[in-house]
């Protein structure tokens, strides 16, 4: 696949990220999907050959772990993502990216869904002192 990298990339809400390509796709995702698909050796493990120097590791759920900072372009090729809770080595090629996309493209009514549950996470809990 001869991918170039998308012409508009935004956040329409907090939680989710749209990106659009010069022959016509555009997509949005939630930016969880975007951090599940790290592709990064801690994330997916690595080896080379027959050797296994890490094993992927699942993904700790903690505060800000799908949480995106920011998206820096490296060179012609990539994307880094950077996220709240510190994690920041993937490298996200522009093929990967779009693929990320294509599989995991929301639609209105899953985005309703997400408000519904985003709005649910974000409400504080009132303690009342005597």
């Amino acid at each position: 696949m001869n991918v170039k990298n998308p012409i508009k990339i935004n956040r329409p809400k907090p939680y989710l990220l749209f990106a659009e390509w010069a022959d016509g796709f555009s997509a949005t995702i939630a930016l969880e999907s975007l951090r599940r698909e790290c592709p990064c050796a801690e994330c997916t493990g690595e080896a080379i050959g027959n050797r296994v120097y890490s094993v992927a590791q699942n993904i700790k759920i903690e505060p800000g772990v799908f949480d995106l900072i920011a998206l820096k372009p490296i060179g012609q090729y990539a994307l880094s993502a950077e996220w709240k809770n510190g994690h920041s080595t993937g490298l996200y090629t522009w093929e990967k990216f779009r693929l990320i996309f294509e599989k995991y493209s929301v639609n209105e009514e899953d985005i309703s869904n997400f408000e519904v549950k985003y709005k649910k996470e974000s409400k504080k809990i009132q303690l009342k002192v005597m």
